[in-house]
């Protein structure tokens, strides 16, 4: 821990290397950053080696809704090429324009040469960089309405984000094992039983894994029972977002 010396910023760094060197798994910066400095945050990595982060005071505890991830089952041993293949294909699309990443290409520019973009990148690829457009512009409104503390455009957005991830993105569930879907199973359960209210996505990388949650604070019992019978006892799990990041807990 170092005495509580590093900050942040360096800390994330020190992880995603250990994850990309280590672990073999080509990951960005953001589940590290937000470990690492606590609380709701806004995050660009506009410049990788000095990310903008600003911290968003916003406590969830007063939004009237459980905050929870469903453990859906999965192993992400044998998804490392799946994970990859979501930078190589948005990479291709990029330099296929002319750039090094997407936020760098001019979007009217991808819309009218799709057609020669796809015989290049893949249909796939394209579909993938219409997402990641859509997305940036998406975690700005989201920013937007933590600030102004407007709970139902968020919820609106994380479930029009989700929608994309699933038809766009697809790190729902992976192509190689397309009768394994845990995650896809358990969205459609929580989607019928919210019935338009709260908001359900794919969690963290996708493919397996979780899935994140804002369910009615009333509804929360019988949710996590109805959720509990198909994917197992202890798999729904209430999450409370705390202020601090990496923390040293020295007990007696």
């Amino acid at each position: 821990y170092n005495g509580g010396r590093v900050d942040p910023v360096s800390s994330a760094k020190y992880s995603q290397f250990a994850e990309c060197k280590y672990f073999g798994k080509p990951c960005g910066l953001l589940d590290q950053m937000a470990s690492a400095s606590g609380g709701l945050i806004y995050a660009d990595f506009y410049d990788p080696e000095n990310p903008y982060t600003e911290k968003i005071d916003v406590d969830l505890g007063k939004s009237s809704y459980k905050l929870c991830v469903v453990d859906t089952g999965g192993n992400h041993a044998d998804l490392t090429d799946d994970y990859a293949d979501i930078t190589v294909e948005c990479k291709n699309v990029s330099n296929a324009l002319g750039a090094d990443f997407l936020r760098d290409v001019n979007v009217d520019e991808f819309y009218s040469g799709i057609a020669g973009i796809r015989k290049i990148c893949g249909d796939r690829a394209v579909l993938r960089a219409i997402h990641i457009f859509n997305e940036n512009k998406r975690v700005a409104a989201q920013k937007a309405a933590l600030k102004n503390e407007n709970f139902s455009d968020f919820l609106a957005l994380v479930n029009k984000s989700g929608e994309s991830s699933y038809d766009l993105l697809q790190n729902v569930y992976s192509p190689h094992s397309p009768k394994e879907q845990p995650i896809s199973l358990a969205l459609a359960l929580t989607k019928q039983f919210l019935s338009g209210d709260g908001a359900c996505r794919v969690h963290g990388g996708g493919f397996a894994g979780t899935i994140q949650c804002y369910v009615p604070e009333v509804l929360f019992g019988d949710y996590k029972k109805m959720i509990e019978l198909v994917f197992g006892d202890g798999k729904c799990i209430e999450l409370f977002v705390r202020k601090v990041g990496g923390y040293e807990f020295k007990g007696d």
